[in-house]
């Protein structure tokens, strides 16, 4: 027997509005998409894992600040690390936000921690962060707790000829270490915010420089079609921060985190989305109403 597509999906109309976009993409009609175009992208914090309290990538960035901290007891008192050691959650949220002061801060203890590292040695520290770490709302490693309903999406359109692509705010290199493993796409198909990288004497090594704008907001799409040469034809986000990828899309999904009990629910930082989506008709997602398994 073939297994059911998008098993993890509840039948109803927010599934059978993927199914029924699928099917006229890949259709001859007015609706048909040349294989070529077949554009899907997705961002990953709250999109395909659990984003609260924090983002992933943050734990594992605090981490090597606090070890920092530990070893420079004269950092306390700089930012990042005085918002750190103080739990100042709202200095961090000004970098969604994307507060010139805030984001000019923490790109200057990215280049602090990690500038003249090799990939090879950053890729080590993130596997021993994978390797170590756990949420710690439901104290399990971060990489169980990606979302198999959107995974199963992937499956889907993979089978119809659609490249997938992850394009988030987080750090490109941090993604493309368990993008092969864990999502089942190519590390060339993570599209996020990165540092410039300079060869010299044999060495690939990250310089100071952050590679273009942040990928947030209108970086998204700006940067999608920086990478492929198009825009997405289908692109899935859950917050303001992907209104503008959302919006480049001929269809967009936007997921809803209204599940407590499995999950989180909130609609901080999504405010703007949930009520464009309305405007607009996009596809909402309700994790609690829509998905049978969350992880």
């Amino acid at each position: 027997m073939t297994e059911k597509v998008l098993a993890s999906w509840k039948d109803g109309r927010v599934r059978q509005a993927i199914l029924d976009f699928v099917h006229a993409a890949t259709t001859p009609g007015a609706a048909f998409v040349d294989v070529a175009d077949r554009i899907a992208t997705f961002d990953n914090d709250g999109t395909l894992w659990v984003e609260q309290p924090l983002p992933p990538q943050f734990d594992f960035v605090f981490r090597i600040w606090e070890a920092e901290a530990r070893t420079d007891p004269s950092l306390a008192a700089r930012q990042p690390y005085k918002a750190l050691i103080e739990r100042d959650q709202a200095f961090f949220e000004g970098l969604a936000a994307q507060e010139p002061q805030v984001v000019s801060t923490l790109l200057e203890a990215f280049a602090r921690s990690w500038a003249g590292t090799t990939p090879e040695e950053f890729e080590a520290q993130v596997r021993e962060w994978m390797r170590t770490a756990k949420q710690p709302k439901l104290d399990v490693p971060y990489l169980e707790l990606v979302y198999r309903p959107m995974l199963e999406l992937f499956d889907l359109l993979r089978e119809n000829r659609f490249r997938v692509f992850v394009c988030s705010g987080g750090g490109r290199d941090f993604m493309r270490v368990f993008a092969e493993e864990t999502w089942g796409i190519p590390k060339e198909n993570v599209i996020g915010s990165a540092a410039a990288y300079t060869y010299a004497d044999g060495r690939l090594v990250r310089s100071h420089e952050l590679l273009g704008d942040l990928n947030l907001g209108a970086g998204k799409p700006e940067n999608i079609f920086a990478h492929t040469g198009r825009l997405p034809v289908l692109a899935g986000g859950n917050a303001d921060v992907d209104i503008e990828m959302l919006r480049s899309a001929r269809f967009a999904l936007l997921v809803d985190h209204d599940d407590e009990q499995r999950e989180f629910a909130y609609t901080k930082g999504a405010e703007a989305s949930l009520a464009m989506a309305a405007e607009l008709g996009w596809t909402v997602v309700s994790m609690k109403n829509d998905w049978t398994t969350v992880f």
